[in-house]
């Protein structure tokens, strides 16, 4: 996930992995038992580059897992999207 905070990432983490592992243990029939590790792999992205970067091999993940042909595919992804706002343009 690459997300750009407009609150302190704390906050954030503790929702998204709040919400998600109540609702995985629900499906799992799991009750009590923790769900996510404590730790939480966090990079700040320093420059336009590197978030350029990060967002393409985001992007290409499920065509490397071999789950789609091409990263518009994805129904997920912002690939889609962007390949879409390019054709309206021409």
């Amino acid at each position: 996930m690459l997300i750009t905070p407009h609150v302190p990432l704390r906050s954030i983490t503790r929702w998204l992995k709040g919400s998600t592992a109540r609702e995985a243990n629900r499906l799992l029939g799991l009750t009590g038992q923790p769900f996510w590790r404590d730790e939480s792999f966090k990079r700040w992205v320093r420059n336009a580059d590197e978030f350029g970067r990060i967002v393409r091999y985001i992007e290409y993940n499920p065509v490397s897992a071999g789950f789609v042909e091409c990263a518009e595919d994805w129904h997920w992804s912002g690939a889609g999207q962007k390949a879409g706002e390019r054709a309206s343009l021409t």
